[in-house]
């Protein structure tokens, strides 16, 4: 943790100074806008950083939820095994469901990075 730390604000700090040597030989304009991007690139990081996260979170939950639909309808179908069938039915129905709405999550947070 503490190495994806430093990575992290070497990552910052290096940004700046990056763009800082690039905008040498540069128009007044055009070092203006490079500056206004400047100003916004750690907050881009930042929300790209937020964005995977929000994935990783999405998938874990869908994992988590189809888990446990999986357990309950195994559990089901043991006590009573003349009810498989509608059982595995809806249990599959249920995780297609969790897998559209974590896939939809998924898409939604790489499209705001």
């Amino acid at each position: 943790m503490k190495n994806i730390l430093k990575l992290a604000t070497v990552a910052v700090l290096a940004v700046p100074a990056m763009a800082m040597a690039q905008t040498a030989g540069l128009t007044p304009q055009e070092t203006q806008i490079a500056a206004e991007a400047l100003a916004r690139a750690p907050y881009a990081a930042i929300g790209s950083g937020l964005a995977v996260i929000g994935a990783g979170l999405a998938v874990f939950g869908a994992g988590k939820g189809i888990g446990q639909i999986g357990g309950s309808a195994m559990e089901s179908i043991a006590r009573q095994p003349e009810a498989a069938g509608p059982i595995a039915q809806n249990m599959i129905i249920a995780a297609a469901l969790i897998e559209g709405a974590a896939l939809f999550a998924i898409v939604v947070a790489f499209l705001k990075a």
